[in-house]
């Protein structure tokens, strides 16, 4: 490859590593100021409130414009079971780029 043409490619990823960094950066940075919704989810859904209010939803005692995605039965269990996969993905990810120097 042409010396030119090497340094045009090297631009290339330059910019595009650039990009991928700044915008992950930015992902992660909302991420963490989620860990305390994320949280206050998890204690929720395995809360003797989470089972009544679900119970009080079947039972048709909760008006019935009340948005209650909460209280699916997968919504915050998937929410929750993404974000552990994330993290996971993060980790491994993290692992490889330090033993690549």
């Amino acid at each position: 490859m042409e010396q030119t043409e090497r340094i045009r490619q090297m631009e290339l990823q330059l910019d595009r590593a650039s990009q991928a960094v700044m915008e992950l950066s930015a992902a992660i940075e909302k991420y963490a100021g989620a860990q305390e919704a994320i949280q206050a989810l998890r204690d929720y859904y395995a809360s003797n409130e989470w089972r009544q209010d679900f119970a009080d939803d079947e039972a048709g005692r909760l008006p019935a414009d009340l948005k209650r995605g909460v209280l699916s039965e997968d919504g915050i269990w998937n929410m929750l079971s993404d974000s552990r996969e994330l993290n996971i993905r993060m980790l491994e990810t993290a692992t490889e780029a330090l033993k690549r120097g």
